[in-house]
């Protein structure tokens, strides 16, 4: 399986679940389009419905479906001058609650203050700032 050897960290870090969902997505992926950047989004996008971003790793979500728009529609043609943005595997449709308790478990500062919008946001930050720590490790 190709997938294994191109693994993403994060998922190395993650439940055999996870990374069996990565795989398998990926590699049907890689079989219908082709080696590259088009299979590491189908991937993404198949393993956001099950996993949200937690910190360096991927943990299982309570219900099932799409994090974010963008992993709702993951072939969808780039648009001209980037990629549309995704909440970075932070499950954007949950609810406020849900972000706040996450938010809370990472200790993120002001959250108490924060919209449902900038939950999402402190968050993706804060488990890029977490996952690039657990790479220089």
């Amino acid at each position: 399986m190709p997938a294994r050897k191109e693994m993403p960290s994060t998922l190395q870090r993650s439940p055999k679940k996870a990374q069996d969902t990565w795989a398998e997505a990926h590699d049907s992926a890689v079989h219908t389009y082709g080696e590259g950047e088009r299979a590491h989004r189908v991937a993404y996008a198949a393993l956001k419905h099950e996993f949200e971003k937690v910190g360096d790793h991927w943990e299982p979500k309570g219900r099932k479906g799409p994090s974010d728009k963008q992993a709702s529609n993951p072939r969808a043609p780039k648009q001209r001058g980037g990629d549309k943005k995704t909440a970075g595997g932070v499950d954007a449709n949950a609810s406020k609650k849900h972000l706040y308790e996450r938010a809370r478990e990472m200790d993120v500062a002001g959250r108490s203050s924060m919209s449902k919008k900038e939950l999402v946001d402190a968050l993706r930050k804060e488990n890029a700032k977490r996952t690039r720590r657990a790479r220089s490790s």
